[in-house]
């Protein structure tokens, strides 16, 4: 068993380089399978999802190793197995990117149910419905946890998705890309890694456009070459450090980052009453760790992300008066709140509102991460508190966030991940 150890109370400063994005990369790894040549990914973060993913891919036939730090080389050329039902694929939500690739490459795909962070319910209905339409027959054995797509022919046609969702919109993009004629997306989802997984395909050959808007126009092409390609930076980990900041209050220069993907983050952290500095590829948050309270809502990008909630709500925490924070894309993304609780929170949830009345202070506590961004809200609350705070379940953590107590010592946290 793995812990972080956190003595809080320490201003943060300095400066912070953001990794690739994990959710990008959770996707653009399967597409590198439907080429017929090598791929090179760069600036790879060095996480527990793209070890999973990695292994996935060695297992499947293809050649799949760091060639140097963070650069990944993935060679599909002999690939031959469709058969994606390992252990590595039941362990991360992502894995379902591969029923896309698989079934756009072979026509044929059987892959395990995915795993990863449970908060809620979320089907994968979208996604078979998406298959589906472009000809694929379908079965489901959920007594086994494998789901079996066969298609003589994957032949273009119009998809809408009945709602806005990331993971329907890639995988009906990745087998798209390969089907006969035209296909269109409507209601596609807009997020960052969306385009990076089209501008990815893109160097691969494929033919996408409207990647970023709510329609996705796909002319399906024979075959995918392979191609060089750098993955963009992550979004919520900047997030993370930014709330971070904001929360302990110091200097922090978050590096290597589209300022862009931040706007609705950094226009709460201003709201909040932090200095926000944007350059072309940083942002500085200046805060006295005086916070003020604020109101969120979740929405699909470019709204607040869901996937900065947790972190968000471990700030209001402190901040001064009551913060309202609605999500609205996952029923039971509050799950972590008792856990939060124990620092001395003062926070009530009634349905997908929660109310978080601010504290003046938190106290050290013995938590687990209950998921991946949940564990990013323990990390941020135990920076803010007096005392000692010891975190469970760091796998969780380690599903996304590359090196974290390495970075936020750097910035001058008191932090350390110990054995038992």
């Amino acid at each position: 068993m793995e812990h972080l150890l956190i003595k809080g109370k320490k201003a943060l400063n300095g400066e912070v380089m953001i990794s690739g994005a994990k959710n990008a990369v959770v996707a653009i790894i399967p597409a590198a399978i439907m080429a017929n040549g090598v791929c090179i990914i760069d600036n790879l973060p060095s996480i527990e999802d793209v070890r999973c993913l990695q292994d996935t891919l060695i297992k499947l036939g293809a050649v799949c190793e760091l060639i140097g730090e963070g650069t990944l080389m993935v060679d599909s050329s002999n690939l031959t197995n469709f058969n994606a039902t390992f252990d590595s694929v039941r362990r991360i939500r992502a894995s379902y990117y591969l029923m896309g690739a698989l079934l756009g490459r072979f026509k044929e795909a059987k892959v395990a149910l995915p795993g990863g962070c449970n908060f809620g319910t979320r089907p994968i209905d979208l996604h078979l419905k998406a298959f589906r339409a472009l000809g694929a027959e379908i079965e489901e054995d959920y007594e086994n946890g494998i789901i079996s797509l066969k298609a003589e022919r994957l032949i273009g046609t119009d998809i809408f998705l009945d709602t806005v969702s990331v993971g329907a919109t890639i995988n009906a993009m990745l087998a798209a890309t390969l089907a006969e004629g035209v296909t269109t997306i409507e209601n596609a989802a807009k997020e960052p890694h969306i385009v990076d997984t089209a501008n990815f395909l893109n160097m691969m050959g494929a033919k996408i456009k409207g990647a970023g808007t709510d329609v996705i126009r796909i002319t399906g092409v024979e075959k995918l070459h392979g191609a060089e390609y750098m993955i963009i930076p992550d979004q919520i980990e900047a997030g993370t450090y930014m709330i971070a900041a904001a929360v302990c209050g110091g200097n922090v220069c978050v590096k290597n980052i589209i300022p862009k993907h931040m706007d609705s983050l950094s226009a709460k952290l201003r709201e909040m009453g932090c200095v926000i500095e944007e350059g072309d590829d940083y942002i500085n948050v200046i805060s006295t760790g005086k916070l003020r309270a604020t109101r969120v809502k979740t929405m699909a990008y470019p709204g607040f992300p869901t996937d900065l909630q947790p972190q968000m709500v471990a700030g209001l925490a402190k901040a001064e008066g009551i913060s309202l924070l609605t999500e609205t894309v996952w029923e039971n993304r509050f799950q972590y709140i008792d856990q939060l609780k124990k620092f001395g929170c003062e926070i009530s949830v009634d349905g997908r509102v929660a109310t978080i009345h601010g504290v003046n202070q938190l106290f050290g506590a013995d938590v687990m991460a209950t998921d991946l961004r949940a564990g990013a809200a323990m990390v941020i609350a135990g920076l803010a508190s007096n005392g000692i705070t010891k975190i469970g379940n760091v796998r969780f953590i380690d599903r996304g966030y590359e090196k974290i107590e390495y970075k936020l010592k750097a910035l001058g946290a008191d932090i350390c991940r110990v054995k038992e």
